[in-house]
């Protein structure tokens, strides 16, 4: 049990010692049989996922070692990756269907963060079974590097075929788990609507050139700036797309860049509360409402934080309230939250509400949990096409000039 444990409290290698988080954390058998069920739900982080494809990875899976858990999804999905390869020019549907079912399961062998080598190589893997998947795409995806402070910004663009004019774009924003690949297939959906989007890792996930800090949101600055000079873009009807952690910097996008932003959706967005220490110790730490590891995800993204001790220093500094932002000028938002919510409290979204300059919207489902999740009810696909999307375009448009 305690090496059980031990695996669900470390952090690229530094181990936790947190007595009361201890008592919390799911047991490795706990964890299968809870993202079994998810699977076989449609529920996050398993979205999309085969549950028999869950099942025989875990089946590999005995201990808790970082690497065994990749190897054994790794394996699973250079199945799918070897046929997809096999298939492209004789079946390209299939070849295609079959690069997404190795891409999230790659995916999931690196989850919730590439903390070891096996994890790392799962997360290469999925890059690359996603970067086959977008060949197939039309309208076709774009890989951008956007130079930033002497590194890159690594994006996907895609915009829809065939517009009269300039149209325009959400910046999508991942979360801490999720990664831009996971924002762009999603996004698919709003290219029929004449919107484009660029998906976006945030700062300390995926390729993020920068780690997480009081300051970071300067690295979406510079994509602002970067879309500004494409020709195919409004630059009047730029916005953003923010998913829980990703939602925090939508937030912050929509107050020190509101003169450049025409809307933001900020869902399940922390801003005080979260980020307080006696938060971090009693919700966060041991979150069963997240699979597993929720502490070490999020210390993974600070330079520097690997103790608990470390993460509730830092967080603070987080604090929107300590930051002196909130009360000043927003850009138009929409703001989703679940009052269940147990990893930030609905509370972070009723302080934004009531705070800024203009009206606000927003969704708040009194049966959700994070992101306004409700099993069964309003998964996040639902809420995205019948919250997220309609919104969208009701604030962006589809021509230029709406």
């Amino acid at each position: 049990m305690r090496h059980i444990l031990r695996f669900l409290l470390t952090c690229m290698g530094v181990f936790v010692f947190a007595e009361a988080v201890l008592a919390q954390e799911r047991t490795l058998d706990e964890i299968k049989a809870e993202a079994i069920k998810r699977a076989e739900n449609g529920m996050y982080p398993l979205i999309g996922l085969d549950p028999a494809d869950v099942k025989e990875a875990f089946a590999s899976i005995r201990t808790s070692d970082y690497d065994e858990w990749a190897a054994a999804f790794i394996k699973v999905a250079d199945r799918y990756m070897a046929q997809a390869k096999s298939l492209e020019k004789t079946d390209p549907a299939k070849a295609n269907a079959d690069y997404i079912r190795a891409w999230r399961t790659y995916s999931f062998g690196r989850w919730p963060v590439p903390a070891s080598p096996g994890k790392q190589h799962a997360y290469a893997k999925a890059l690359e079974a996603f970067l086959a998947h977008a060949k197939f795409m039309d309208p076709p995806l774009e890989v951008l590097r956007i130079p930033f402070e002497g590194s890159e910004i690594v994006g996907y663009l895609r915009l829809p075929k065939n517009a009269k004019g300039p149209v325009s774009v959400v910046i999508a924003i991942s979360g801490l788990d999720s990664r831009k690949e996971d924002l762009s297939e999603r996004f698919d959906a709003v290219i029929p609507h004449g919107i484009g989007f660029i998906g976006i890792d945030s700062p300390g996930t995926g390729q993020a050139p920068i780690k997480a800090s009081e300051n970071a949101e300067r690295m979406f600055s510079r994509v602002i700036d970067f879309l500004q000079t494409r020709p195919e873009v409004d630059t009047t009807r730029i916005g953003v797309d923010g998913q829980s952690f990703g939602a925090y910097w939508a937030t912050k996008l929509a107050i020190l860049e509101h003169a450049r932003l025409k809307a933001v959706v900020a869902q399940s967005p922390p801003a005080d509360a979260t980020f307080q220490k006696d938060f971090v110790l009693n919700k966060t730490l041991g979150n069963r409402e997240y699979l597993f590891g929720l502490g070490p995800a999020l210390m993974s993204i600070f330079e520097g934080a690997k103790t608990v001790d470390d993460l509730t220093t830092v967080f603070p500094r987080m604090s929107l309230v300590s930051q002196g932002l909130l009360g000043k000028p927003t850009a138009p938002m929409l703001i989703i939250a679940g009052a269940l919510d147990t990893q930030v409290p609905v509370s972070d979204a009723y302080l934004l509400l009531s705070s800024g300059d203009v009206p606000k919207e927003a969704w708040i489902n009194p049966q959700g949990g994070h992101m306004g999740r409700q099993v069964k009810v309003w998964p996040d696909p639902v809420i995205f096409r019948e919250v997220i999307i309609p919104w969208l375009v009701r604030k962006l448009g589809t021509e230029p000039g709406k």
